[in-house]
């Protein structure tokens, strides 16, 4: 009979992990949104204001006469820019999780893992609705031609998802264990913006710049999700394995190096 109560402890584990992680959520949707201005408008408001400044630049401003692809600036820089701020957003989130939720990782009925699957969730739900929002808009309000396809859309997002996870997860250990990372990670990554073909499309570079940046797996991202709307466009370069390989890896040692070190990390003074 003794053994019985211990046959049920996972089960109960489970529940109880996915209670923790449902009120960490509420708790985030409460502090982060819930006490901001605009709350959930401003997720909305950035991706609108960047593309329609953008298509102004380079549609006016520079007197670009059509994108590289299809017809409307806007929904070429869309497909690029909300895939980018998609992965941007989320690993950001994750990166913060432990440290966010750090006063609740005191209690045994929180773990390390239920408040990275917390933040996970509920920012790339978040950012999944703000690109339905932002694309239908587009394709609504804007003469695009074109022709979607969902499967290479589903793709892109699972892709921008997971490897948000992944370098969020391992920035979770490496960014309060080593503050001087933080520093290194802001310097590597500022032009990312600009070399992940944002503005335009992997072909139109030159075979070394192709050669170089086919290791950033945002490139691959916007590659699948221009597929998706450009029924001409076929990315044969783009490699899902890659992104959800390397996704795959990063989340693998973060989780292992976050299972061991992620009570000093609670016990960090960060002030």
């Amino acid at each position: 009979m003794t053994d019985i109560p211990n046959a049920q402890q996972p089960h109960q584990r489970g529940f109880k992990s996915i209670r923790s992680i449902i009120a960490l959520m509420l708790r985030e949707m409460t502090t982060t949104y819930g006490r901001t201005p605009g709350g959930y408008l401003w997720g909305l408001l950035e991706p609108i204001g960047a593309i329609a400044m953008i298509t102004v630049i380079f549609s006016i401003g520079l007197r670009i006469r059509a994108p590289s692809l299809g017809i409307s600036f806007a929904l070429f820089y869309a497909t690029g820019m909300v895939a980018f701020l998609t992965y941007q957003r989320v690993q950001v989130k994750v990166t913060k999780a432990i440290t966010f939720s750090r006063p609740l990782l005191f209690y045994p009925c929180v773990t390390y893992v239920d408040t990275i699957i917390a933040r996970f969730l509920l920012n790339y739900i978040t950012q999944l609705a703000v690109f339905c929002v932002v694309m239908t808009g587009i394709l609504v309000a804007l003469e695009t031609r074109a022709v979607l396809d969902l499967i290479p859309i589903l793709i892109a997002l699972a892709m921008a998802g997971t490897l948000a996870l992944g370098v969020g997860t391992l920035n979770a250990y490496l960014m309060p264990c080593y503050p001087l990372w933080q520093s290194i990670w802001g310097i590597v990554t500022a032009p990312l913006f600009f070399i992940s073909s944002i503005f335009y499309t992997y072909e139109d570079l030159p075979t070394m710049g192709q050669n170089i940046l086919w290791y950033n797996p945002i490139v691959h991202i916007v590659g699948i999700m221009r597929e998706g709307f450009y029924p001409g466009y076929d990315p044969l370069w783009a490699s899902p394995l890659y992104v959800f390989g390397l996704s795959l890896v990063l989340t693998f040692f973060g989780i292992v190096l976050l299972g061991r070190y992620h009570r000093d990390i609670v016990n960090m003074d960060f002030k």
